[in-house]
């Protein structure tokens, strides 16, 4: 005899329900009457899972049944043009991040979906690129790191986790910024290895989202953490200044991870996510678990104000992937 786990019987629930033939409007007011699924467009065990599983959690005692899936594949795309696809009833929502909502539409000769394609819901957290660099490199602030890179052109290199994710997009944005900085970008796989290259002193900086390991590898005098990209200093680092104090205003960057939902989606339903994701992100238990992985939960979020925090990162980025003609697919 086959057992269906929890997760198998809603995900067909929420299939079932579908094929059914809900009109898009239907039950708005009585919202949700059947399991609401999150897609996570990567794999399982990333900070996709970190960031939607304690939503979905939550949302699962608030809300009703509530349910993750996994759609990794080509960066993101995939799961994202799923929902893209899928029925505007507030029954199928994604987790959607800068990569997915901006840089991959951007930089995708035949996109599979657009920005247009969705409605932000909520901004669920926020991340920090930070400047790190080996200590053998004789800076201790940005302006001293862009002295020594101007001074010693074509022998610096800067690691990120990949060719067009943010931490590559900003990178090339400070060496324009900077007056034309020739420093080589070193793509990884992940940030974990950029990291044991930084460390090991292969490579001399590195951009990359701020986390306990790194503060954790400065406090060990590992390596320096020079500055942050948002325009204000994280409260979990409030000595680190930023990159707009450092001497570029113009450097202004922040990652997200939010809600998304199919673009025709009711807006009573919309509007209903929001308030009871803003409710879970009130609690003070809610934020410590974003914070303990070194994120800062928002709780104070909203359709109109995420809308915003997408239109930024778009006029941020697009410039940058226009001047250097980054193409992905």
């Amino acid at each position: 005899m086959t057992i269906l786990t929890r997760r198998r019987v809603l995900h067909a629930a929420a299939i079932a329900a579908s094929a059914a033939g809900f009109p898009a409007s239907a039950g708005a007011a009585a919202y949700p009457s059947r399991p609401i699924r999150l897609v996570i467009p990567y794999g399982p065990g990333g900070s996709g899972d970190e960031i939607g599983r304690p939503w979905v959690e939550r949302m699962s005692s608030q809300l009703g049944p509530t349910f993750v899936e996994n759609i990794g594949g080509a960066g993101g795309a995939i799961g994202t043009a799923a929902v893209a696809r899928d029925a505007p009833d507030g029954y199928s929502l994604l987790l959607g991040n800068g990569s997915t909502q901006v840089i991959i539409p951007l930089t995708t000769a035949n996109p599979t979906y657009s920005v247009g394609d969705f409605r932000a819901i909520y901004r669920l957290i926020s991340s920090a690129l930070v400047f790190a660099t080996h200590p053998s490199v004789p800076a201790t602030n940005l302006k001293e790191l862009i002295a020594y890179a101007k001074v010693n052109a074509g022998t610096m290199s800067y690691g990120t986790p990949g060719i067009g994710t943010g931490n590559h997009l900003v990178g090339e944005l400070f060496k324009q910024q900077a007056g034309g900085l020739d420093i080589v970008h070193v793509p990884y796989r992940g940030i974990a290895q950029a990291t044991n290259d930084l460390v090991s002193g292969h490579i001399s900086l590195m951009i990359a989202v701020m986390s306990v390991q790194l503060l954790q590898l400065r406090q060990a005098g590992k390596i320096r953490l020079l500055a942050v990209t948002p325009d204000k200093r994280l409260s979990g680092a409030p000595d680190i200044p930023t990159a707009m104090e450092s001497g570029l205003p113009d450097l202004s960057y922040e990652g997200w991870f939010g809600l998304f939902a199919p673009k025709l989606t009711d807006d009573a339903i919309i509007d209903k996510i929001a308030q009871t994701t803003r409710s879970a992100m009130a609690d003070p238990a809610m934020q410590a678990r974003y914070r303990a992985q070194g994120m800062e939960p928002d709780s104070d979020s909203s359709p109109d104000k995420f809308q915003r925090n997408v239109d930024a990162t778009t006029a941020s980025l697009a410039p940058v992937i226009k001047s250097i003609g980054l193409k992905l697919l």
